[in-house]
């Protein structure tokens, strides 16, 4: 009942009002997350720390502020993306180059899209699906709320992608209508029990999920990586690259490598709109 209450009594209303309305919260929320609690700042300074050992104090902290500035932002634009017209959509979030794939759709083939947790991913989850040619898949892990996982589901599936749970997989595949894109997010720490790809990245030891190149392998599928980047408040492009035609032409974890270096590369390009507070290096590398 709680849930219900806080989705239809406050966050509904909430995403009814014009960005810059929405603005103005997102700015009481930076003082209070940031200023006032200070939610995760340890995690999230160590994190940035780590990972550009060559800036000083200063270069560390602006980029830590900027980053809850732009958390905020995130708060209001998710919250936004429950009732977000398509039209608006399409004006916030733009796909640069799309002909990436669709050389792929025209030869009749599925892709495997990889990316990471930097800039919007909430607004490219609605939007991307009406800006190429694939039918769109997202392959999630339930939430442990079911009626926030509910509704998360239909927000980021309004408008063509489909929100598919890992356990439904083959179901999946048996009943997929024309070429489709399947979208793995790639900088999850994985869990324990999961297979891992070991590296460095952003400096350190990481565990990054094999899941996106174990699918790839199994199906004979192109991989591509989708960069999202800020271009201001509100307004974010993607841009679509070919990291491997033919997979099975790569050794075993390449296809990891590749895509975690890129998506280090971007993180790089726009250092404060990756998703810092996530405890991305709570595993530690197995000794040899």
């Amino acid at each position: 009942m709680g849930t219900r209450i806080l989705y239809y009594g406050l966050l509904i209303p909430l995403s009814y009002l014009p960005f810059g309305i929405l603005y103005i919260i997102s700015d009481v929320i930076f003082f209070v997350v940031y200023r006032l609690f200070g939610y995760r700042r340890k995690v999230v300074f160590n994190n940035i720390k780590n990972s550009f050992p060559e800036k000083d104090q200063a270069e560390l902290r602006a980029i830590e502020k900027e980053f809850y500035r732009h958390l905020s932002d995130l708060i209001v634009e998710s919250i936004k993306t429950f009732t977000i017209s398509k039209e608006e959509a399409l004006q916030r979030l733009r796909v640069k180059n799309p002909e990436v794939l669709d050389k792929f759709y025209e030869q009749g083939k599925d892709v495997v899209t990889v990316g990471g947790h930097n800039s919007n991913w909430e607004l490219y989850a609605v939007v991307c699906a009406l800006q190429i040619k694939h039918n769109a898949v997202a392959l999630y892990t339930a939430l442990t709320n079911p009626v926030f996982d509910k509704k998360m589901r239909e927000s980021r599936s309004r408008y063509g992608l489909d929100m598919i749970p890992t356990s439904q997989k083959e179901e999946m595949l048996k009943n997929k209508k024309g070429p489709t894109i399947y979208i793995f997010g790639i900088d999850q720490c994985p869990k324990k029990r999961q297979r891992a790809y070991w590296m460095k990245f952003l400096n350190q030891d990481t565990a990054v999920q094999f899941g996106a190149e174990k699918f790839a392998r199994e199906h004979d599928l192109p991989v591509v990586f989708g960069n999202i980047t800020k271009v201001k408040r509100g307004y974010y492009e993607v841009v679509y690259e070919v990291l491997a035609e033919d997979v099975k032409t790569l050794e075993t974890g390449e296809v990891m490598r590749l895509s975690t270096l890129m998506l280090e590369r971007h993180i790089k390009e726009q250092p404060a709109y990756w998703l810092w507070s996530h405890k991305r290096w709570k595993l530690n590398k197995p000794q040899a």
